[in-house]
């Protein structure tokens, strides 16, 4: 088995990096974080958005106005077809306007959406070409697969589906991952570390392709984070990851009582009122908030397959040269005994209670949708993010600016050209 090193030590920044300079860098650093979902990216992401004044007083700047923006932008960027009924605007532009605010980066840009792992080879390409004469980064964070195969169920529940844990895990083992052709299922198409990395190689070198490891749930929460500052070159304790919160956990009522409801749903609610609704307004608030319980694990029979793969991704990691950061053993199933429970094995007063709070939330949040100034606060120290909270709360001037945008690339300049004023207020200010 091929050994892989490391390129550099948790919060250790790269050498020279203390003498580099933006006038230094004759072309701006574009990292571009492209998944794996349910590998830290949303803790990654909350992090820099919460922080942007810090990041931009060190060269380092988010291209858009709020982490929809990287989202859209990965949508528009794979050809996805939006709904004619979902009411947030066209995404079509989204990504040349990320593309052209990351060329004006002082001295690097971030771009982080864990749904560019699904990019295929023509998108990378495309991808890359639209940041030349940036020097584009590739970055992929990734995770054990006894974490990761938990997590991702939870994940498509919060996401409507309402198959049961032991037959989704069974298709994604036992039928998918032996296809000649698995990135054709979903989970593959984003979990596929050794064929997305080989995808977007084709268009960036290795040695600018960095593999960050997740470290296992006992190491300090910032440590993802300290490594991921490493690539950017900035000092990682200058920023407050406290004010960062990661992607809601369930435990296993919640997401039992979750999958019910999805079970239950008529097909005529579209995907993006539900996104809105069940997962943003229950998964991520009212269920997020009560007690963790107990968690989903791994069923001991499956152990077996998840070694073998670790094996598998470590040894590829190694042959083909990549700028790994941080452990691989962090891929190897950690060595613990934990008891499997079905949650379809629960109790039903269990759902129930959790379905009493759902409801309650529900209203609430009906209430702040028909009286909107009830519960809006604007926050922020710095204009830029006053500026960006007053837009935030006109939806439709944003709907509004999307769709006339998406015909017209002198509006596209105008988004971008108004963006760069207030990234240099922001960096002004902190500095």
């Amino acid at each position: 088995m091929s050994a892989v090193t490391h390129r550099s030590q948790p919060g250790e920044m790269p050498a020279g990096a203390a003498a580099h300079s933006a006038a230094a860098r004759q072309r701006p650093k574009v990292v571009l974080h492209i998944g794996e979902p349910k590998t830290g990216s949303t803790f990654l992401q909350q992090v820099m958005w919460h922080n942007r004044a810090p990041l931009a007083a060190q060269g380092v700047v988010l291209p858009g106005h709020h982490p929809q923006d990287h989202f859209r932008a990965s949508q528009d960027l794979r050809g996805m077809e939006k709904l004619p009924s979902d009411p947030a605007g066209s995404w079509a532009g989204e990504w040349d306007i990320l593309a052209r605010e990351s060329k004006l980066a002082p001295r690097a840009a971030v771009i982080s959406h864990e749904l560019f792992a699904a990019a295929d080879a023509e998108h990378a390409r495309q991808a890359v070409a639209s940041l030349d004469p940036a020097e584009v980064h590739v970055v992929l964070t990734v995770r054990d697969m006894a974490g990761l195969l938990p997590a991702e169920w939870q994940e498509s529940v919060k996401h409507r589906t309402g198959r049961g844990w032991e037959d989704w895990l069974g298709d994604v083992i036992d039928r998918e991952s032996v296809s000649p052709d698995r990135r054709h299922w979903w989970f593959w198409r984003v979990h596929d570390t050794l064929q997305i990395l080989q995808i977007w190689s084709r268009y960036v070198p290795a040695d600018r392709i960095h593999v960050l490891t997740t470290p296992p749930r006992s190491a300090p929460r910032g440590l993802l984070w300290e490594r991921f500052a490493g690539l950017l070159e900035v000092d990682p304790a200058s920023v407050d990851i406290s004010l960062a919160r990661a992607n809601a956990s369930l435990g296993l009522v919640d997401t039992e009582y979750l999958r019910r409801l999805n079970a239950e749903l008529s097909e005529e609610v579209p995907d993006w009122f539900y996104m809105w609704t069940v997962k943003e307004g229950l998964a991520h608030t009212a269920l997020a908030e009560r007690p963790l319980g107990e968690r989903l694990v791994l069923p001991p029979e499956r152990r077996v397959w998840t070694q073998q793969y670790a094996e598998t991704v470590i040894t590829g990691l190694g042959e083909a040269g990549y700028d790994v950061v941080g452990d691989v053993a962090e891929l190897r199933p950690p060595d613990r005994a934990e008891v499997a429970a079905s949650p379809s094995d629960l109790p039903a007063e269990q759902i129930l209670n959790a379905a009493i709070q759902a409801s309650a939330a529900l209203v609430r949040n009906q209430y702040l949708r028909e009286f909107p100034a009830a519960g809006h606060r604007v926050t922020g120290d710095y204009l830029a993010d006053r500026l960006a909270a007053r837009i935030g709360a006109l939806p439709w001037l944003k709907r509004t600016l999307r769709e006339v945008s998406s015909r017209h690339s002198s509006v596209r300049w105008l988004r971008v050209a108004a963006w760069r004023v207030l990234e240099h207020s922001r960096a002004k200010s902190a500095s």
